[in-house]
């Protein structure tokens, strides 16, 4: 049955432009010619049901179909207008694509140009179908994959993509999301920002609080995506695919054929977990993805954050708050808070890697010691320090326990790590490090 003309533009005032209540009712006004006493609360009950990710233009016509008010409204005042009928529309507010100076793309056709691809490739990389990821023949997967045993638990799938997809990817990056500021709570990924601004807030505070978020790559879903590039204001089938080419899915028989020293729990686990079009934790696209997915989330936690006098930072997963004396009291009941907003946000926390640390122990973040300034733990330097003396003296074949692929370039990254943190201490290090003999 097909939509009626307004009953189209009411849907596209929802979905279009910033998600704030009033912003949203300026919008159907605008539509509807007149600011109707039902607006408010109709919009209210739209983010209810709503709240995150923006929707489907089809999911919001199946709300407006089913909310009782706003059927009587369209029976009694709208369902007989007629096309001449209808108020003439200011010229619509500035979209975020015209805001972040995104290319403008209306047609599937139109991003198969600007990709350089053919529509045919488009689909194919795309694979809203879910050819690729179904098949058992691995020349025809878009994506290289390797599985790590974490140490604390669970199972990490890396998944980089093959040569023609990672061009696309790159395309999309430089070309749209490179465009777009994240968060200033962000420090992964992020140019100009690091490790060091990530844990600089927290140097010398009373109480640090340390959090992980569980999956982080996998748990952003290409629905979620694909509702980035809607709110971009890209068209429906232009967001699908471009949601299509930054996420992947793993067929459940791809776990059949790489046998792993976890349990069978663990293993069931990432089956269900990867078996849904998620962010590829390996593609060039994901990490800024990652980030912007992420900015509402890092909002709600900068607000609870100053609320409690506290500073709050994101590097990746890794969530990091301090503050005083005022923060220390309410850490643990902090954490709780934080853990709810994740859960809202569609994340999880890792509880098992919460930590609240006070002046009285070791404040470690991201590998760095902050409790008087930032430094490497003394426990790790020294470990280092023997690895690499053991290197010198017995060659680097007999250090190399964890089977790094080339461990001359795990060493000299370890090094460079403890040289950008502190220069004076790491001299040792690089004079072992340049003592090795790495033809033993």
């Amino acid at each position: 049955m097909p939509v009626p003309p307004l009953l189209n533009q009411i849907a596209n005032a929802f979905v279009q432009g910033e998600r704030r209540v009033e912003d949203t009712v300026d919008r159907l006004t605008n539509v509807l010619g007149r600011r109707w006493r039902f607006l408010t609360p109709l919009v209210e009950r739209y983010f209810r049901a709503f709240p995150n990710p923006r929707p489907r233009r089809r999911e919001v016509l199946r709300f407006l179909r089913e909310d009782r008010v706003f059927r009587r409204a369209w029976r009694k005042r709208f369902s007989k207008i007629h096309v001449d009928q209808w108020p003439s529309s200011p010229p619509p507010a500035q979209s975020p694509a015209g805001r972040w100076d995104l290319p403008p793309i209306q047609t599937a056709g139109e991003l198969a140009r600007w990709l350089e691809v053919t529509p045919g490739e488009l689909d194919w990389y795309a694979d809203l179908k879910g050819i690729t990821s179904k098949s058992a023949n691995p020349r025809l997967a878009h994506y290289h994959r390797r599985i790590f045993v974490k140490r604390s638990g669970g199972i990490r799938l890396v998944e980089a993509p093959k040569r023609r997809l990672r061009e696309i990817q790159r395309a999309i990056l430089r070309g749209m999301l490179d465009r777009i500021s994240p968060h200033p709570a962000a420090h992964g990924f992020v140019k100009g920002r690091s490790i060091h601004t990530f844990v600089a807030p927290h140097i010398h505070q009373h109480v640090v609080l340390k959090m992980d978020l569980r999956d982080f790559f996998p748990s952003l879903v290409c629905a979620r995506i694909q509702s980035f590039f809607r709110m971009a204001a890209y068209p429906e089938t232009v967001a699908d695919l471009l949601g299509g080419l930054c996420s992947t899915s793993v067929s459940k028989s791809f776990w059949n054929t790489h046998p792993l020293a976890a349990s069978s729990e663990e293993v069931e686990e990432s089956r269900l977990l990867y078996s849904r079009r998620h962010l590829p934790q390996g593609a060039p696209t994901s990490p800024a993805l990652s980030n912007i997915c992420a900015y509402r989330l890092d909002c709600r936690l900068s607000g609870l954050a100053q609320s409690a006098d506290a500073h709050y930072t994101r590097y990746a997963d890794d969530l990091a708050f301090s503050g005083g004396t005022r923060f220390a009291r309410s850490a643990e009941g902090f954490a709780t808070h934080v853990a709810a907003i994740l859960a809202e946000e569609g994340f999880a926390a890792h509880h098992r890697k919460t930590r609240v640390m006070r002046p009285g122990v070791r404040q470690h973040l991201a590998g760095m010691t902050v409790n008087r300034r930032a430094n490497i733990p003394r426990r790790d330097f020294d470990r280092l320090k023997a690895t690499l003396t053991n290197c010198a003296r017995h060659g680097p074949s007999t250090q190399n326990r964890d089977g790094h692929s080339s461990f001359r370039q795990h060493l000299e990254g370890r090094v460079a790590f403890v040289e950008s943190v502190n220069f004076k201490k790491a001299r040792l290090l690089r004079e072992l490090l340049l003592r090795i003999d790495w033809n033993r």
